[in-house]
C-alpha cells in the first residue's frame, strides 16, 4: 500500500464522512438560526430553547433519511473490502 492509495482512501472516507453529516448540520444550522431569529424578536433568553428543538430536527433527520446514510456506508465499506487484495500489493 503506497502512499498515494492511502491519501485516495482517505479523501474517500472523508467524502463519505462529510456526505452522511451534512443533512444533519444543515438541518441544525436551520433551526437554530430560526430559534435565534425568533428569540431576537420575543426577547426570550431561555437556554433550553436553543437546544430541544435541535435535537429534535436532527432526529427526526436521522429517521427520515436513515436507510440513505445505510446505503452510502454500506457502499464504502463494500468499497473497501472488495479492494483489500488490491491494498495488499
Amino acid at each position: 500500500m503506497n502512499q498515494e492509495m492511502v491519501i485516495t482512501l482517505a479523501q474517500e472516507a472523508t467524502k463519505t464522512l462529510l456526505l452522511v453529516s451534512a443533512p444533519m448540520l444543515g438541518v441544525a444550522l436551520v433551526v437554530g438560526l430560526a430559534i435565534t431569529i425568533f428569540q431576537a424578536l420575543t426577547q426570550i433568553q431561555e437556554m433550553t430553547l436553543t437546544f430541544v428543538p435541535k435535537i429534535v430536527a436532527v432526529f427526526v433527520t436521522i429517521l427520515l433519511i436513515s436507510s440513505w446514510i445505510l446505503g452510502k456506508m454500506t457502499d464504502f465499506a463494500r468499497d473497501i473490502i472488495t479492494n483489500i487484495p488490491f491494498y495488499l500489493r
